[in-house]
């Protein structure tokens, strides 16, 4: 069955970028890529309870400024590897990034969301914008992959997977990190991270149960001594030029009794590296 990969689109250099890179990541899978574009109103706020119609001038002006952008899109992306295991759709709407994202995975039945982030925001010393991380919060019903601006393909050799062992791990929530090595022959490298390296009888149990999950994938596990999360892991990925995190983003999130704010944020206004966040 085909994968279906949904990507956000402004037309930016950044989403062209992430485009790029999840092309190439899937380029030995059959997959659907749907390319979604959120257009904007100029008279529409959420203080103006006034919602322009389908029909009306400005809102068929704007969607054809979407549906030009489309028709560019599809030509830059034909100079690219022409790739028969793949196909395009696309999709203008005007709604909430959120919304139209949620509305799009349960029609289309969506795999995995792919997006840049933000370079506008790259002058203020944020790499990963605000629309990426509300994303990465939101979406809990498929995996969300984040890409920096400045980051180019090429076959990850590594990818550094933080737990601190708290929770049971599912088979199933592993999936997509799993199949990534598969496909590239990548290293998984477990991070732990915290003051206490000892770990509780119950961390063992599902420390040996990840292991048991990854199986025979190229994997090892490490022990980080450091208070802050966040510094150890970027500590940790830029010494050993790792090319990917990927961590499990669940509800309670599992991080929360080392800091306050949720993993997502920490690492995602400063990592310079693809974020893929599992659930």
């Amino acid at each position: 069955m085909n994968k279906r990969i949904l990507i956000p689109t402004d037309f930016s250099k950044n989403a062209l970028n992430a485009t790029r890179y999840a092309l190439d990541l899937y380029s030995k899978l059959n997959c659907e890529f749907y390319f979604l574009n959120v257009f904007k109103l100029d008279s529409y706020s959420t203080d103006n309870l006034f919602i322009p119609e389908p029909g009306s001038g400005e809102y068929e002006a704007a969607k054809e400024k979407s549906v030009e952008g489309f028709v560019k899109l599809l030509d830059i992306l034909k100079l690219h590897l022409d790739n028969p295991k793949h196909s395009y759709q696309t999709i203008s709407t005007f709604n909430f990034l959120s919304d139209a994202l949620k509305q799009i995975i349960a029609e289309k039945d969506i795999d995995l969301v792919v997006m840049g982030t933000q370079g506008a925001t790259r002058s203020q010393g944020v790499i990963f914008g605000s629309n990426t991380v509300n994303t990465m919060e939101k979406i809990r019903e498929c995996p969300v992959l984040a890409i920096p601006e400045d980051v180019r393909f090429s076959s990850p050799k590594e990818i550094v997977f933080p737990t601190d062992y708290k929770s049971a791990f599912k088979r199933k929530e592993l999936g997509y990190l799993m199949e990534i090595s598969k496909m590239h022959d990548t290293a998984i490298r477990v991070l732990y991270i915290s003051k206490k390296a000892e770990l509780s009888e119950e961390q063992m149990n599902n420390q040996k149960l990840l292991r048991e999950i990854l199986g025979n994938l190229n994997h090892s596990f490490h022990t980080l001594s450091k208070k802050d999360v966040s510094d150890g892991l970027t500590c940790f990925v830029e010494s050993r030029d790792s090319d990917m995190i990927a961590f499990i983003n669940r509800k309670h999130f599992f991080f929360s009794s080392i800091f306050s704010k949720p993993l997502v944020k920490e690492i995602g206004y400063d990592t310079t590296v693809p974020i893929l966040a599992l659930h």
